[in-house]
């Protein structure tokens, strides 16, 4: 009884020990180095996982691009000079890329840092992978981007497939594109942010669909362009009739459903792909900007599109003569092998297997018949023996 009793509260113990250690957080890889480019690590890190530390304005936004964690740290050097970084991990490269043009401004200037990063005065916003950086410092000097380059080189990079950016903006026109302005969206939170053509109810999100914004130089001022991407062209057509449906509705009426943008509106399809265009545009330049924007689909062949050996139709014909040459040379090697049977069965055993000289008797009927008597025939039948 008492050895039960100890195994009851064994278990227990190691239950109740597996739960607590189960409802921790599982510690996660650091982001930033101790040190880069002659920069000390001054202080501790603050890390968190939580969105709203790193972002409490658009700590929303932040969860639709798949924020994982954060990490914020103060660099010195010995001149006296200080950076301030703060790193935010995503789930995968989309989601970093998304951050980054969700955060930029026009009037950024494009810099050459990690994958993409544009720059402000002091401060430099880039990504690599699927961290995003945004690096504020006290006073730049001639080195501050080699410096965040080699900084870029030492962050953790995701792997597989997470590493792959989003193809949907590819398809944004360049021409009177005004830098700075893309957008890629995959949630309502940051497309309501951004004050769309068409809002998150009619782009409805809950089927996996995709959004990128751009704005374009237009006679009349700049225009947006809006790209909705949905699985499959069937649904992308429903969504577009949706939204034509709504543009056509009354004000008063329309409730939600209401396009957010005043002006006119013009609208395509073009495979899984829905264009809008809208803002200060003329029929012509919308027809224009609309017909710019053509879904190309991407086939992935996985298989060898060289021709083989067993596919080449030469190789096919002089296997065909081969096995000819080896059926003949079969048959000659068999009509050899029985003819040298029979020759060395006479030599060895004469006149008992072939070319017998005694004749075995067998019985012949001969049949006959009388011309003389018509009426009558006769058969005889002798036995004789050969």
């Amino acid at each position: 009884m008492k050895i039960s009793r100890i195994i009851l509260a064994l278990a227990v113990f190691v239950s109740l020990t597996g739960t607590v250690f189960a409802g921790g957080d599982a510690p996660a890889r650091s982001i930033l180095p101790k040190q880069f480019g002659g920069w000390q690590l001054s202080g501790s890190a603050r890390t968190s996982t939580d969105p709203p530390t790193a972002d409490p304005v658009n700590a929303a936004v932040l969860k639709e691009y798949g924020f994982h964690d954060f990490e914020s740290v103060t660099y010195t050097r010995d001149d006296g000079r200080k950076l301030t970084l703060k790193a935010a991990r995503f789930a995968d490269a989309s989601g970093a890329y998304g951050a980054f043009t969700f955060y930029k401004t026009p009037q950024m200037l494009v810099e050459k840092i990690g994958d993409q990063a544009a720059s402000l005065n002091e401060r430099i916003l880039f990504y690599r992978g699927s961290i995003l950086v945004d690096a504020l410092f006290q006073r730049l000097s001639a080195m501050s981007a080699a410096e965040l380059r080699e900084l870029s080189d030492s962050l953790p990079l995701p792997s597989g497939s997470t590493r792959n950016l989003p193809g949907l903006p590819a398809y944004l026109p360049s021409q009177s594109y005004v830098k700075n302005s893309a957008k890629y969206v995959v949630g309502p939170d940051a497309l309501g942010k951004l004050k769309a053509p068409v809002p998150a109810s009619l782009v409805d999100f809950s089927v996996g669909s995709e959004v990128v914004l751009g704005n374009y130089n237009t006679s009349g001022g700049e225009a947006t362009l809006m790209l909705i991407s949905y699985p499959t062209p069937q649904i992308a057509g429903d969504h577009l009739r949706r939204i034509q449906a709504a543009q056509q509705q009354d004000p008063q009426h329309a409730g939600e459903a209401m396009l957010a943008i005043a002006g006119p509106l013009f609208a395509k399809r073009t495979g899984p792909i829905v264009v809008v265009a809208a803002g200060p545009l003329s029929q012509s330049e919308a027809k224009s900007l609309l017909a710019s924007v053509n879904y190309d689909a991407d086939v992935t062949w996985n298989e060898n599109t060289y021709a083989t050996k067993k596919d080449n139709l030469a190789n096919l014909l002089v296997n065909v003569i081969i096995l000819c040459f080896i059926i003949i040379g079969l048959a000659l090697v068999a009509g050899v092998a029985f003819g040298g049977i029979r020759i060395l069965a006479k030599r060895f055993f004469p006149d008992r297997v072939f070319d017998r000289s005694r004749d075995v008797e067998f019985i012949s009927l001969h049949l006959t018949q009388n011309t003389s008597e018509p009426a009558e025939e006769s058969v005889s039948s002798s036995i004789k023996a050969v």
